[in-house]
């Protein structure tokens, strides 16, 4: 049976876990795998004061949010409960947004080297070129079968080479041979996995999107409700400037040879009328064909050049 310390120190933590989720409700699920303690440390350092960084065991968050579930039912933590799996933990933005933490995140970043049987993040080529290897040293690149030629009293790869693949083990050769070129092909910061606001859960992509994204999404739906709607005949608000803007024209058609106008049609009959005048009055509209025109003629007198040459060569007799 725990003793009372530790009953005091997980109550301690639910009440904050609960209250963080409830009254700062705009927050980011992070990834920790392979972050050292010293990068958590200096993350936890800037952003103090700004927002709230907290980890903890699956087991005791999942708890906690079952029992803020129960007291807050509206805020959303059984959606949460459902994305606490892995390494995860929180960072709540209580005096900055989202994107600050963000660019905290992403000045925190530490380079390592290869380890062998470490499963691989990246994809990773070692380029052709002069390596600064010397010859002796040759037995690394036969190990792993890369093609290398001696130029200049050094190592150098006759064409580009994979030794790292995403998803597979690290090579004990390839783990020493990236020491011995001093390459560190793996980054490791916190990841940004997922962010709970407005009590919803959703993907970190989300928090990539430009506000010109987010209105040509806005106006493709606006689009597709009002083709739907008129499709079967339901009257809707995205729908209505096209019904009204048909029945305009279907009544413009119907009284255009007769004695009867209004004011909204009066510039339509206008044109019916004299097309010519009412081309001279708007001169920008009228300007496109216009110069449509001009190309037409250059093109003729073009035409009739290349014609008139072609007759004079054909009467120039050689032996005349």
């Amino acid at each position: 049976m725990p003793s009372k310390e530790k009953l005091a120190r997980k109550t301690k933590y639910f009440n904050k876990l609960i209250d963080l989720c409830v009254n700062s409700p705009n927050a980011l699920l992070v990834g920790v795998d392979h972050v050292a303690s010293k990068q958590m440390q200096d993350i936890r350092i800037e952003l103090r004061g700004r927002a709230v960084v907290l980890m903890g065991k699956n087991t005791m968050i999942r708890k906690a949010l079952e029992i803020g579930h129960e007291q807050h039912p509206e805020a959303g933590l059984d959606k949460l409960r459902a994305a606490i799996y892995g390494n995860r933990g929180f960072i709540f933005a209580t005096n900055c947004t989202l994107d600050d933490i963000r660019e905290c995140l992403a000045k925190h970043t530490r380079q390592s080297a290869a380890k062998a049987g470490q499963t691989s993040i990246v994809d990773w080529f070692i380029p052709s070129g002069p390596t600064g290897m010397d010859p002796s040293q040759t037995a690394f690149f036969q190990a792993l079968n890369i093609g290398t030629k001696i130029v200049k009293g050094q190592i150098e790869l006759v064409s580009d080479f994979k030794i790292l693949a995403q998803g597979e083990r690290v090579s004990a050769s390839g783990a020493v041979l990236l020491g011995k070129l001093g390459i560190k092909p793996f980054e490791y910061k916190i990841e940004v996995l997922e962010v709970f606001q407005d009590a919803a859960v959703f993907s970190a992509a989300v928090l990539d999107m430009s506000e010109a994204q987010l209105i040509t999404k806005f106006l493709a739906g606006v689009a597709n409700m009002a083709a739907f709607s008129r499709e079967v005949g339901i009257p809707t608000e995205a729908g209505l400037p096209h019904a009204f803007g048909n029945a305009f024209r279907n009544v413009a058609s119907l009284i255009a040879d007769i004695d009867f106008t209004f004011k909204e049609v009066e510039e339509v009959k206008t044109f019916l009328a004299d097309p010519e005048a009412y081309a001279a009055a708007n001169p920008v509209a009228a300007a496109p064909a216009a110069a449509g025109g001009g190309g037409e003629a250059k093109k003729e007198e073009k035409k009739a050049v290349v014609e008139e040459e072609e007759e004079e060569e054909m009467d120039f007799d050689l032996f005349g």
